[in-house]
């Protein structure tokens, strides 16, 4: 008879009440917010209502689409043209891709605000500006997520015979990256892109520090914690279920029909 994996379960049971003590706890405290003896949602109501969440969030979700766009546009076609034509280039592509974990955000915000404050760069001066730096620090902060999963990616298929078939029937390299390499990336890129707007959503310093006042979202979360601390635990869950909505969305779109190639119908 087989025995009974009585340890393997036991880590499991450990882990889940590890990491849904907290969130149990926080959320009995979100719905006290009336008083200690009954639940409410009124947490929830004043943060959804409320004009700066809308407005941070807003803001956010947008910086953080235009971040995955950068991020995809900008990593993709390097790390393909890096496995087919640079194979001895990955570990220092790979090394670049991993400054921003040795570098901190508050060295990389300083920097970006001394070179870019004063000519011949005075991008701080204006309202595009100082987005688009935030935008490319949100990018900078993405690239060892989104490059690792682009990587793994192109690791699982075969990137030679892929763009070979491509161009022996003709196709240019438009139409290899955009039409046969992303099709075979979708989950790679899909994972990529859910983690860049997890970074994107969370992030305090280099918003902090470029956008004049509390424009996004993880700075109006580090207020909100200091002055409402039940709204606070609010937005927290509401995070919290973000991310696992995002990662159902990762596990639907990755799903293709049984025996099916990706990029083909």
């Amino acid at each position: 008879m087989k025995r009974f994996p009585i340890f393997g379960w036991l880590i499991i049971v450990l882990g889940i009440l590890y990491f849904f003590t907290p969130l149990v706890g926080t959320l009995e405290w979100s719905l006290r917010i009336v008083s200690r003896d009954s639940f409410s949602l009124n947490a929830y109501t004043n943060v959804l209502m409320s004009e700066r969440f809308q407005r941070t969030f807003g803001f956010s979700f947008i910086a953080a689409l235009a971040t995955i766009v950068v991020s995809v546009l900008l990593v993709a076609p390097t790390a393909y043209w890096v496995h087919l034509k640079l194979p001895r280039l990955r570990p220092w592509v790979e090394f670049v891709t991993l400054l921003t974990f040795v570098v901190p955000a508050i060295v990389l915000v300083f920097g970006i605000v001394r070179v870019y404050s004063r000519p011949p760069f005075s991008l701080m001066e204006t309202e595009w500006g100082t987005n688009f730096l935030v935008i490319m620090g949100y990018t900078a902060l993405s690239l060892p997520y989104t490059y690792r999963a682009v990587d793994t990616g192109l690791r699982a298929i075969d990137v030679r015979t892929l763009t070979e078939a491509a161009q022996s029937l003709g196709a240019g390299w438009g139409t290899i990256i955009f039409r046969v390499i992303f099709p075979n990336l979708r989950v790679a890129l899909l994972s990529g892109a859910f983690l860049t707007f997890a970074v994107v959503m969370g992030e305090f310093t280099i918003s902090n520090f470029i956008l004049p006042g509390i424009v996004s979202f993880g700075p109006y979360m580090v207020n909100l914690n200091q002055t409402r601390p039940y709204e606070a635990a609010a937005v927290a869950i509401i995070s919290f279920g973000l991310t696992w909505t995002s990662i159902g969305v990762i596990q639907l779109l990755g799903r293709g029909a049984p025996g099916q190639l990706a990029g083909t119908r």
